[in-house]
């Protein structure tokens, strides 16, 4: 475990001294969602968010992609700062709402290439790769409303891939799904990542879920005013397999520590 400040080695994504504040709520008043953070992504890891509720995961993720933008401080991509949404960091988001619904899978995969002006010579190729990948070539032809919820996800993937970013951003992509389907997709990210070996940063809540996929995982400390706590390394072998001993006590030393952020006190056990 180390503090959320500095990593050595090469980063793909960098946060210096970043804050987040939102102006004008309903009360009229501003809110400080994030402060102080400090990250270093290194290239080629997966590399997991971890938080208690409401502490700024998501807009974390949203500063990286340039769908926000810090009210102080800097973030980097690649040594360049991030002014703006662009196509080397990709957004798998939380629900299937991005699939464009009349278009088939093979469509909707092929989208981004097609919108850039792609050669269909150059883009078929690689959208079947990536329908491959995902296990959806044989389903290619269906439109979303003929999927399963776990089969849109892998398109969401598979469309994002397409368009060869260098990081992919995962906002909880899995948190509408029934358990058999997420663990099922868990173990399919896990392969496309190691197939790929792109730079992930993900946002999830469930701990058993960051250790499966994570190499290094990062405890944000409770709002207003979040930041990165502590950083976990994940050295369980890879493939994993879910309750060995180390994976247990990853677990416990991880609930810990969020309830620590979270402000949770641990259960006393008392006697009559």
């Amino acid at each position: 475990m180390t503090e959320g400040s500095t990593t050595p080695g090469a980063s793909a994504v960098s946060l210096r001294d970043v804050a987040l504040r939102f102006e004008g709520g309903r009360d009229g008043s501003d809110y400080l969602a994030l402060q102080s953070v400090h990250l270093q992504v290194r290239d080629g890891e997966f590399f997991c968010l971890l938080g208690p509720s409401g502490c700024g995961k998501t807009s974390l993720l949203n500063l990286v992609a340039g769908f926000l933008s810090p009210t102080a401080g800097e973030v980097q991509v690649q040594g360049q700062s991030v002014k703006c949404p662009r196509r080397d960091r990709g957004v798998v988001f939380q629900s299937d709402r991005a699939l464009f619904d009349w278009l088939t899978v093979e469509e909707n995969v092929s989208f981004g290439p097609r919108m850039l002006g792609v050669s269909e010579t150059v883009w078929r190729p690689d959208v079947e790769s990536m329908l491959r990948l995902v296990g959806l070539w044989d389903h290619r032809s269906k439109l979303p409303r003929e999927l399963s919820g776990g089969m849109k996800q892998r398109v969401q993937i598979a469309r994002v891939l397409a368009n060869d970013p260098d990081i992919l951003l995962m906002d909880e992509p899995f948190a509408a799904l029934d358990a058999h389907t997420r663990a099922h997709l868990q173990k399919e990210v896990s392969r496309i990542w190691s197939a790929s070996r792109r730079t992930v940063l993900f946002v999830t809540h469930d701990i058993a879920e960051a250790i499966w996929l994570a190499d290094r995982i990062g405890i944000m400390t409770r709002g207003p005013g979040s930041s990165i706590g502590q950083i976990f390394e994940v050295t369980l072998p890879r493939p994993r397999a879910r309750m060995t001993a180390a994976f247990i006590d990853l677990f416990n030393q991880l609930s810990e520590a969020i309830d620590q952020q979270a402000g949770v006190s641990p259960l006393v056990e008392t006697r009559a």
